[in-house]
């Protein structure tokens, strides 16, 4: 099963904000790269962020999820 990256952070609290917004709706999220970025200063900047990733069979889901999200912060 093939996972893509849904959302990028450079903030785990962001990051997992999300993994946990996209959970609660069922879907199989997980976080990659967060330990990294907590070991290192600056790993994150350097590896292009914190990924949040779901089965590629629930992107489409998840993506239309993190847009109603960040349309009602707006």
């Amino acid at each position: 099963m093939d996972r893509v990256t849904v959302f990028t952070a450079f903030n785990p609290v962001q990051a997992q904000i999300v993994n946990t917004r996209l959970q609660t709706a069922g879907l199989d999220a997980t976080v990659e790269g967060e330990a990294a970025a907590l070991s290192m200063e600056g790993y994150s900047l350097a590896t292009g962020g914190i990924r949040v990733q779901v089965p590629s069979a629930q992107e489409t889901e998840a993506r239309r999820l993190i847009e109603a999200d960040e349309e009602n912060e707006s």
